[in-house]
């Protein structure tokens, strides 16, 4: 029987912690939520405790349990020893802290707090290098580029990040002048939290990450490009240097980066996942 991964999810509440219960909830038998974390939605926290039943639980700015689950600090909850996988989904510079406590303990950290990398990729992979741990992506380009690059990390001429370019892809100079944050956050292919669909629109998202990518993957900035893809389809690729060219392709729905990551090395069959039509 295969063991049960048990889990830490910090930054439960938002849409990348909600789509990972989405994915522990389609588990049951091989996932266990040891620690939820979360920021401002306490009624949202709670009900996760009532689900899920973590044996620890963090709400910033209080210090007291919550449904029978027990209070911890972050930096105590990940180091704890039953921990097998944090997965890191804070927005913004609140993962910074986190992030470099879990990469010194030695976590594996499924990563989608791109921002912890853009302010200290070199401090984070060097605590990563140190204490043994690893850096899983839970970015949907990332995960690609990391998924393409099995066994051929040496013959990498570059790699190809895609964007869709956002609501504002075809508005003219006139158009953009005019627009208000209510479309912006309406994102023609992704299901994200507000931030990131704000920098989505701006483009401003696709330059984080590019950062990231050049920390993930050891790559040098002149060899990272970006290519605008509205179908979202592509997720990145990698072109190697005989000129083939990887790419990794899905429905773009964040659940599946988030299962590759939290199943890694194995790929688990979820009916609940929706498939590629390639006839339409």
């Amino acid at each position: 029987m295969a063991s049960i991964k048990q889990i830490a999810l910090i930054g439960s509440t938002g849409s990348i912690g909600r789509q990972t219960l989405e994915i522990v909830r389609s588990f049951p038998e091989r996932f266990r939520i040891i620690a939820l974390a979360a920021g401002k939605n306490t009624v949202l926290l709670e009900e996760q405790v009532r689900e899920f039943h973590p044996k620890y639980v963090y709400f910033q700015g209080h210090k007291h349990d919550i449904n029978g689950s027990n209070y911890l600090s972050l930096e105590e909850m990940l180091t704890l020893p039953e921990i097998d996988t944090v997965l890191m989904a804070p927005a913004g510079i609140t993962g910074l802290k986190p992030t470099l406590w879990a990469a010194k303990a030695g976590k594996k950290i499924a990563l989608a707090n791109k921002e912890s990398l853009v302010m200290a990729g070199d401090i984070i992979t060097s605590a990563i290098r140190k204490s043994k741990g690893r850096i899983l992506p839970v970015d949907s380009e990332h995960s690609a580029i990391w998924q393409c690059l099995k066994g051929e990390r040496k013959a990498i001429a570059r790699l190809i990040l895609t964007a869709s370019g956002g609501p504002f892809a075809k508005y003219t100079k006139e158009q953009l002048a005019r627009v208000t944050p209510e479309q912006a956050l309406r994102h023609p292919s992704w299901l994200m939290g507000p931030k990131v669909t704000i920098d989505s629109a701006t483009l401003l998202n696709k330059g984080l990450e590019i950062i990231e990518a050049h920390h993930l993957f050891g790559v040098s900035y002149n060899k990272i490009k970006v290519l605008v893809h509205p179908p979202s389809v592509v997720h990145s690729m990698v072109e190697f240097k005989d000129g083939s060219i990887k790419a990794q392709l899905s429905y773009p729905d964040m659940r599946f980066p988030i299962q590759y990551a939290l199943t890694y090395p194995e790929r688990w069959t979820n009916p609940k996942l929706p498939r590629l039509d390639w006839k339409s």
